[in-house]
């Protein structure tokens, strides 16, 4: 009762609606949950990575506003709708009106096909991983409208910035979920977690166990962390060369609007990544298959926010040719050897061969590409001269 607590909650409210009014009715109580859940998890996130990354930088981050600083979430919200929206004079107002509004909309859609719990998906869509992919593929549109209809060349330099990054880490992003599809034989996100729903021992079937998962897992994250332009990797908003990138010229609501379209990207991707090599919505152990299903989503999403609040505070900002040269040199050969290691584990059947032979492709191909990508013998020593 309580893993099915929303699904039954919907059916008893369609039940009192007019049979003429039930699917418009349906469609409504589908999407109301999304468009409340994610930005209040959105609110969420942003005290615990402010307060994350105090911590880790020895300050106490938001402590003024509510108890332990819980509610500056709320006193941003009304800072950003009190704050005056300035658009500059020879700006395309209409295409600068546009653009956030192109990316919220884009990031609130691919939750559709996210399974969050047994029997809870929008949109049970054949080809949902598909569909994921081409709905994310607009926000790079958004993105330039934002830069070329600002009329400022910093803002314009973010978004070529942005695209550039977007359309290179998309291609590992996509290779490495290839090799998930390739496995489970489904385009459809419930299939997949349906796939990874069962145990052997204590062990789940999930994905990211396999050693190809597992080399598939982190390639997706940290292509999703270049999709979202999250640190390391966020370079268009490089406010000490670029000032603010693609959004420079945004205040207000406007601008909230922008950072709110981020983050919920970025619970999209991780959604997605939950659902491809984590299981879904399915428990880690079999004892624990008692705990409601949407629960151990949101858990699993949790700890991947953690983590990129880790990384944020851990790891230094790229140089762009970096950026590109990781993309092309290393993630997108090493997505190839993903999903060619990915076919020998399906074709050798069961046994201690495929496992053997998979973690040799990944192994040699990490080797191989690694003492690739490795420049520090070949930059000459750095030798600064000064004005006299």
């Amino acid at each position: 009762m309580l893993d099915q607590m929303f699904v039954l909650l919907k059916h008893w409210l369609l039940g009192y609606s007019p049979a003429v009014l039930q699917p418009a009715v349906s469609i409504f109580l589908t999407i109301l949950p999304i468009l409340l859940v994610f930005p209040v998890l959105f609110a969420l996130t942003t005290v615990l990575e402010r307060k994350g990354l105090g911590r880790m930088q020895n300050r106490y981050g938001p402590n003024r506003v509510g108890i332990y600083g819980i509610l500056q979430p709320m006193a941003d919200a009304v800072k950003s709708l009190t704050k005056e929206d300035i658009v500059p004079a020879a700006a395309d107002r209409t295409v600068h009106f546009l653009a956030p509004l192109v990316l919220l909309a884009v990031a609130f859609v691919p939750y559709a096909v996210l399974p969050i719990g047994r029997n809870m998906i929008a949109a049970n869509l054949d080809a949902g991983v598909l569909f994921f992919f081409a709905i994310g593929a607009i926000s790079e549109l958004s993105v330039f409208m934002a830069g070329w209809s600002s009329r400022n060349k910093y803002s314009l330099l973010g978004a070529m910035r942005a695209v550039a990054q977007m359309i290179s880490y998309e291609v590992p992003l996509l290779l490495s979920s290839v090799a998930v599809i390739m496995a489970a034989g489904s385009l459809s996100t419930v299939e997949i977690v349906q796939k990874q729903a069962g145990f052997s021992g204590i062990f789940p079937h999930w994905y990211v166990l396999t050693p190809w998962g597992f080399a598939g897992f982190i390639l997706f994250m940290i292509a999703a962390t270049a999709e979202t332009n999250r640190s390391p990797f966020d370079l268009p908003e490089g406010e000490s060369e670029i000032i603010a990138g693609y959004y420079l010229e945004y205040s207000g609501f406007k601008f909230a609007l922008f950072f709110l379209g981020e983050y919920l990207g970025m619970f999209a991707i991780s959604g997605l990544g939950i659902t491809l090599f984590l299981g879904g919505w399915s428990a880690p152990l079999p004892f624990l298959t008692w705990v409601p299903s949407w629960i151990w989503f949101f858990a699993k999403l949790l700890g991947l926010i953690v983590g990129f609040i880790w990384v944020r505070g851990t790891l230094p900002r790229l140089r762009m040719d970096q950026l590109m040269n990781f993309a092309w040199k290393f993630m997108l050969p090493m997505a190839l050897v993903v999903v060619v290691s990915a076919g020998a584990w399906r074709f050798l059947g069961q046994g201690v061969m495929r496992w053997v032979v998979s973690i040799l492709f990944i192994a040699v191909a990490y080797v191989l590409l690694a003492r690739g990508v490795e420049t520090r013998n070949r930059i000459a020593k750095r030798t600064y001269r000064f004005a006299e």
